[in-house]
């Protein structure tokens, strides 16, 4: 599982070739926990089609602001460098697959 943060976030999410389903997600919050093996194995499954990664908000303030996280965890799609698509709350797998177009 990649994880990004603020010095990172453009080379790996804004600048990727793929379409990037980012992970907005703090330890302490419980629905990010219930999700975390969800995601993990969409990571696995999507390599080659989409990236897959997770940021905490707690160590990465200025993106979390940048794209008006308030709750979490949120997850966004990022296309060339733009968010596409963003979704507050848990999701299943299936959800994920089709938020990111897949």
């Amino acid at each position: 599982m990649q994880y990004v943060n603020d010095s990172n976030f453009e080379a790996e999410v804004l600048k990727a070739d793929l379409p990037v389903l980012v992970d907005f997600f703090a330890e302490w919050c419980g629905p990010c926990k219930r999700v975390a093996p969800v995601v993990e194995q969409l990571a696995e499954d999507l390599k080659g089609r989409a990236k897959v990664v997770k940021l905490n908000v707690e160590e990465a303030p200025a993106t979390s602001e940048k794209y008006n996280v308030m709750s979490i965890p949120t997850f966004i799609v990022f296309k060339n460098g733009t968010a596409v698509k963003q979704h507050v709350g848990e999701l299943s797998k299936e959800g994920m697959t089709s938020l990111i177009g897949l």
